[in-house]
């Protein structure tokens, strides 16, 4: 069993920052990529930053600049450091694990989202 864990998450001020982070667990073999979600109400579920194990990253346009991700594979955890925080970054975050090795498979999991909220 693979347990998939974001913390971080908060309330904070336009203009503040926020770092979140996500550990993966379980018998886990390898983790192909490791990437960061958001769903604002109403609003479908988008990317917000990706990274793969060779660390190879990919951001949504609207977080260039302002967000980095990183990642230490050795203890299958992932980081979104957020500067430069806006109201519209307010959002449930939510952790993807791709392609998760477990035994003679693989599997996509995800976390239970953590909320951060912006104030104006």
């Amino acid at each position: 069993q693979v347990q998939v864990v974001e913390s971080g998450g908060g309330l904070v001020q336009a203009g503040g920052s926020l770092r979140l982070s996500c550990a993966a667990s379980g018998s886990i073999v390898s983790i192909n990529a490791m990437g960061w979600y958001r769903q604002a109400p109403g609003k479908q579920r988008e990317l917000v930053a990706r990274i793969t194990g060779r660390g190879s990253t990919a951001y949504a346009d609207s977080v260039k600049g302002r967000f980095t991700i990183s990642r230490d594979n050795a203890k299958n955890t992932v980081f979104l450091q957020m500067n430069s925080l806006k109201p519209e970054d307010t959002a449930v975050y939510y952790c993807k694990a791709e392609r998760v090795v477990v035994g003679s498979t693989w599997y996509d999991y995800w976390g239970q989202g953590t909320q951060v909220t912006v104030s104006s």
